[in-house]
């Protein structure tokens, strides 16, 4: 088995996360609390973008610390490499692996992002970041923003689960079937069902312009962190070729349109997405040479996706702009 997960043939992504739940009524034995928690990302992981984005769409970054670990990791754990003398700031730990191993001290598992870590121990809570967005939308609420949007809104939930779960086998996960297939077999059963199912995408937002309602939930946070790296490192990197984002014209069309809504592309970071991907892998791109392209500036273009009605926050409003301490540098972003 290589350090990805694949085994001679079809790439199997280990899902056994901690489980663990921050709550209001803190059943788990984590209740919601204002200053006690940290999320740890990196703006290189599409999982953790996902949590970026609800955690600025609900306006929880007052009470919600967030750690941003650097682009590369070695095979042990993500680093704080970004930050002054390589510590993060609150936790003062130079690696998120030691927040897993102060919790389980022979954690025998992969230290993923996002993770959430209780500040007071020092000790990581959880990092199913399935659970950790809808959470953030349902267990957080005290804590929202005036005019925050309903994310995963009740009426809507079985649709939104149900595309989720699509979307996650054939597209969030599919890109990466593609990229760590073992055997040409599999990656072409891969890369079938990836463009099956964004052909079918494709045909969904045609006449629509979100995936569930007339408004912005957690299935479209979910599928535009693959759409915003598809470009730039799937399409190449993966060997999901048969075309690009921007040749399909209603993806493309919704992918700017999302970007170019506060909250979105606000989060991403081009360049340390392209670093991560073509610096780690290495057993894909042995050279570890990061490309220059593609060319961002059609991120910002008009999508006319207005035309197909809709309200991105519903009843809510945008979120402010990013706090100066989040935002992502100007040459690492769509100009």
């Amino acid at each position: 088995m290589s350090e990805h997960g694949y085994v001679e043939d079809d790439f199997a992504r280990d899902t056994d996360y901690i489980e663990d739940r921050i709550t209001a009524d803190g059943r788990d034995g984590w209740p919601v609390e204002a200053d006690r928690y940290r999320l740890v990302v990196s703006r290189a992981c599409p999982w953790a973008n996902r949590a970026i984005i609800v955690r600025r769409l609900l306006g929880l970054e007052d009470v919600l610390g967030m750690g941003v670990c650097g682009p590369t990791h070695d095979e042990r754990s993500w680093t704080f490499d970004l930050d002054l003398d390589g510590r993060d700031p609150v936790l003062g730990i130079e690696r998120l692996q030691d927040a897993f191993l102060a919790r389980f001290p022979d954690y025998p598992k992969g230290i993923t992002v996002p993770a959430i870590v209780d500040v007071p121990t020092g000790k990581v809570v959880t990092n199913d970041f399935p659970q950790m967005t809808l959470d953030l939308s349902l267990e957080w609420t005290a804590h929202h923003r005036d005019g925050a949007p309903s994310l995963y809104p009740e009426a809507l939930r079985e649709e939104i689960d149900e595309v989720n779960a699509w979307v996650y086998t054939d597209v969030n996960n599919g890109v990466y079937r593609c990229g760590f297939a073992g055997r040409q077999a599999s990656y072409e059963r891969a890369y079938d069902r990836l463009f099956g199912a964004l052909d079918r995408l494709e045909e969904r937002l045609t006449d629509r312009r979100y995936l569930v309602g007339d408004t912005i939930t957690e299935a479209d946070v979910r599928l535009f962190t693959t759409l915003v790296r598809f470009d730039p490192v799937y399409h190449g990197h993966f060997k999901a070729n048969r075309n690009k984002l921007v040749e399909m014209p209603a993806l493309w069309g919704y992918a700017r349109d999302l970007f170019q809504t506060r909250g979105f592309g606000d989060t991403v970071d081009f360049e340390h997405i392209k670093r991560h991907y073509y610096v780690v892998h290495s057993d894909i791109n042995p050279t570890r040479i990061v490309p220059k392209g593609p060319d961002l500036a059609g991120w910002l273009t008009p999508h006319g996706r207005e035309a197909l009605g809709g309200r991105p926050f519903g009843d809510g409003t945008p979120p402010p702009a990013p706090r100066k301490d989040e935002r992502v540098p100007s040459e690492h972003r769509a100009a």
